[in-house]
């Protein structure tokens, strides 16, 4: 991430109450400013509020006077040009007019001040948009955070970039891109395979099971299909003959490459997840690349130094100190009807020996069929009481649970509850959290979708010790003390820890290949329409 400090004239002047006309005397280029509208181009372009915030303190800290020429437009648009390999639209920044324009001999004055105006709002926005993302996160991928932590799109370090990189746009644009390592390493990864010739394929017709040893029609196209996607080596004689068609060992170990490469359990049995992912054709491929740098761009300002990362679509959580992982466990998320929330938010304490008290939705979609079955004995066998909203013991026996009111249920602490031994608290509007699970044994499948929104964690007390860096020996021991009464208690963390939700479904993994993930939310179809609309001009 870029980090420049603006000088203090800098600040100042960004701070000028003074609007550019009162600032100088008129031209061209501040008549052009004040209009409302581009006329160099057909139709006319009228300018965004965005645009115009941003280009008057530019001028104003230039004094008004132009910046591009015949000898130093091209460069900037070779980097216009280079936003295709950041997965953005060179055509969206108006480059082929700026080219046409660029090239009039001996314009007039209004035309070159159109020109240049048009060009600098290009090459703002360009750099907004490698700094912050293309789209604004709220409105097509929401993540939840409270106001104290909202990331601001802040105008000064962009607007020094910008004016230090005129001699050298290329320069600029490299600041503002962000210096995040899964965004370099995704970006160079994009930027070569948009160099080559996308292959081209047919679709793998279903049918049943392909399990290693069957003879299936089918077997010759996925031999195809896997060398195409790099699973399987390309130029070796045929493994299969296709009036044999046998699934044999080596294409059932190139299958399970392909299933690890895009987070599908790898049994090397061909079914209709393993399938659909097979059949992505190479454009969908690229266009999840392209959505997925937007998303990098936006979570480059979210991930804070120290902090816990819950990898949704992964299903993975990280600890990362100083930016690099110091742990690192699986997770089991929200299933698609109740999916985990996208959201920052700060750690504060944990619950140790955790009850659960039932969600609402859980209560009536899940227990409540069972509890009009045999209230008593279900509530018996699962350690669970009826409460109400302040907590009070309620007899279950004077309940109508086919409208049972306002009450709750409640799961005492053990090895019965579906919390396990800690829960992990953190503000939010989502009643989530992480915690433990008896549940360990459904850390070995993939795609691991089995909560209603909160995250199960994987080895839960080694993320407890990362948590608990800088607690003294003595709260150590009073923590450990605590647990193990079995009594439900509350511990607060030495400093709070903040947490980001995140989601993304593409990454370069460490053998340096893209690694895809299905898109267990659905997001990506929207946030593709979205960014392809916002490239419509």
């Amino acid at each position: 991430m870029f980090s420049p400090t603006p000088s203090v004239a800098w600040a100042l002047a960004l701070a000028a109450p003074l609007a550019l006309a009162d600032a100088m005397p008129s031209s061209p280029l501040q008549e052009q400013l004040a209009e409302p509208s581009l006329t160099c181009v057909t139709p006319a372009l009228e300018l965004s509020a965005k645009d115009r915030e941003w280009l008057e303190p530019f001028y104003l800290l230039r004094g008004a006077q132009p910046v591009w020429n015949k000898q130093n437009l091209p460069a900037l648009f070779t980097q216009l040009e280079s936003l295709g390999d950041d997965g953005l639209e060179p055509r969206a920044y108006h480059l082929e007019p700026l080219r046409e324009l660029a090239a009039v001999d001996d314009p007039s004055p209004r035309l070159a001040a159109c020109v240049e105006v048009l060009a600098t709002a290009s090459y703002l926005q360009a750099l907004r948009d490698l700094a912050y993302g293309r789209l604004e996160q709220a409105k097509v991928e929401p993540l939840w955070e409270p106001e104290s932590m909202a990331v601001q799109q802040s105008q000064a370090p962009l607007l020094a970039i910008a004016q230090a990189g005129l001699n050298d746009p290329a320069q600029a644009f490299e600041q503002a891109r962000p210096n995040f390592g899964p965004y370099r390493e995704l970006r160079q990864r994009y930027a070569e395979l948009r160099r080559q010739e996308l292959p081209q394929w047919l679709a793998i017709p279903g049918g049943t099971l392909l399990k290693p040893g069957a003879v299936d029609g089918r077997v010759p196209l996925l031999e195809q299909r896997l060398q195409l996607h790099g699973d399987l080596s390309q130029g070796v004689p045929a493994l299969v003959a296709e009036e044999t068609s046998v699934y044999s060992t080596a294409l059932v170990e190139a299958v399970k490459a392909f299933q690890r490469n895009h987070l599908l359990k790898p049994d090397g049995v061909v079914g209709a997840g393993t399938l659909a992912e097979l059949n992505r054709s190479a454009s969908e491929r690229m266009d999840q690349i392209r959505i997925n740098l937007e998303r990098l761009r936006w979570l480059s300002h979210e991930i804070e130094p120290t902090s816990v990362l819950i990898d949704v679509a992964g299903a993975e959580v990280m600890f990362l100190r100083d930016h690099a992982v110091a742990w690192q466990a699986r997770t089991q998320v929200g299933r698609p009807a109740r999916p985990t929330p996208l959201l920052r938010s700060r750690i504060t304490h944990l619950t140790l020996n955790p009850t659960w008290t039932i969600p609402p939705t859980i209560l009536k979609e899940d227990k409540l069929p069972e509890l009009r079955r045999d209230a008593a004995g279900y509530l018996a066998a699962n350690h669970m009481q009826v409460i109400d909203y302040d907590g009070n013991p309620v007899d279950p026996r004077g309940v109508d649970w086919e409208r049972p009111g306002r009450v709750m249920i409640r799961q005492s602490a053990g090895a019965h509850s579906p919390l396990g031994k800690v829960a992990i608290r953190f503000p939010n509007p989502f009643s989530v959290y992480l915690h433990d699970t008896p549940s360990q044994r459904l850390f070995d499948n993939l795609p691991r979708l089995f909560s209603s929104g909160c995250v199960r964690i994987e080895r839960v007390t080694e993320l407890v010790d990362q948590l608990l860096v800088g607690a003294t020996p003595s709260e150590r021991a009073r923590i450990a003390r605590q647990w193990e009464s079995g009594s439900t208690l509350r511990a607060d963390l030495p400093r709070p820890v903040p947490i980001l939700m995140a989601y993304w479904t593409a990454q370069v993994g460490a053998d340096g290949q893209v690694q895809f993930r299905p898109d267990i939310y659905g997001h990506d179809a929207r946030l593709l329409k979205a960014l392809d609309a916002s490239n419509r001009i």
